[in-house]
């Protein structure tokens, strides 16, 4: 079989509704977690160019970063394009290529960029190597990567989001995590793209910093962040079973219910500037919303009233935000051989 010129992947990016925080351990180990998500057209794309030789050149396209390498034996955790790196060891790759990174959202951002450019990475090296995984192989790698090998702190949503797609009920427990397709109808699909308003905010921020004081309220007890976590784990049940009902408004007003609870779990989750935006646009007609990340910055997700969306975005957009157009992207990761 004739070696293909390039091999490419893709994984979605993501929008977490509700029960973030409650995959992030010890919790989900000794509470059981679930989150409510789907994805999204936004993705992290990954190329790669098989070489001859052993030889590796590793870019960010986004950052304009390009390293390289004689073998794969040469790469040092160095803070510099590390992601690359480490998915390329956990994978044993002998062989050396040439690969590129993008993403459509930049990190920081709350749509899960950092964990899905993971997934996204681990399949085009599996579709290289003809290396067959499924979909819990490449999230559980993807996380042991990220949380394990470069020590980075966060859940297991992302990565799990990421590489199986669509509209998700995810849970967590001890000893495993099990995906849950959700069978939302056409219609309220629709709907809820007509309804959904994204939006930019800016100030991305490092979410893992945000994500370890969680752990650590978590750990001595902060009682706030405990109820608040349980409390969570109920609205995703509840918002579950209103998604399914096509009950929007019911979602709506779960999101802002989540989005209060969420912001007990760490007080750098919000500030000033983002509660006035927030409150701004419950006053032009949205019925709820939260950030779908850890927080702090980056992306936020309305749910408005449909004859009301229009001004939402309009006072946003007035306010500095960026509305950013989306539609549901049923398939996850995918990966395929190109000719150039």
């Amino acid at each position: 079989m004739k070696t293909p010129r390039y091999v490419r992947a893709r994984a979605p990016l993501r929008l977490s509704f509700c029960g973030g925080g409650t995959d992030v351990s010890p919790y989900p180990e000794e509470h059981g977690g679930m989150v409510l998500s789907a994805t999204i057209n936004q993705y992290a794309h990954v190329s790669l160019r098989p070489r001859r030789d052993s030889r590796w050149t590793l870019s960010s396209l986004d950052y304009g970063t390009l390293v390289r390498y004689e073998h794969t034996r040469r790469m040092r955790l160095d803070g510099n394009l590390d992601l690359i790196k480490a998915a390329v060891r956990a994978l044993r790759v002998r062989r050396g290529a040439d690969l590129w990174t993008r993403s459509d959202a930049p990190p920081g951002s709350g749509l899960g960029s950092s964990s899905t450019l993971c997934v996204a990475l681990i399949g085009v090296l599996a579709e290289w190597l003809g290396r067959p995984l499924t979909g819990y192989d490449i999230a559980e790698l993807a996380y042991r990567v990220e949380r394990e090998d470069l020590g980075l702190a966060g859940g297991r949503q992302d990565q799990y989001a990421a590489a199986f797609g669509g509209f998700n009920f995810i849970e967590f427990g001890r000893d495993a995590t099990v995906v849950n397709p959700l069978r939302i109808r056409p219609q309220v699909v629709l709907e809820l793209e007509s309804r959904l308003l994204l939006c930019y905010l800016g100030q991305t921020r490092a979410s893992a910093n945000l994500i370890e004081k969680q752990v650590e309220n978590y750990k001595r007890g902060r009682r706030a962040t405990v109820q608040a976590l349980h409390r969570l784990k109920r609205q995703t049940l509840e918002m579950k079973k209103a998604l399914l009902l096509g009950q929007l408004d019911a979602v709506g007003e779960l999101l802002h219910e989540a989005w209060e609870d969420k912001k007990q779990l760490e007080v750098g989750i919000s500030n000033p500037h983002i509660d006035r935006v927030y409150q701004m646009a419950r006053r032009e007609g949205a019925i709820g919303g939260k950030m779908p990340g850890a927080g702090g910055g980056g992306y936020f997700l309305f749910l408005t009233r449909w004859d009301r969306r229009h001004r939402v975005a309009a006072a946003l957009e007035k306010r500095g935000g960026q509305v950013v157009p989306f539609q549901f992207e049923p398939r996850g990761l995918t990966a395929w051989s190109a000719p150039r």
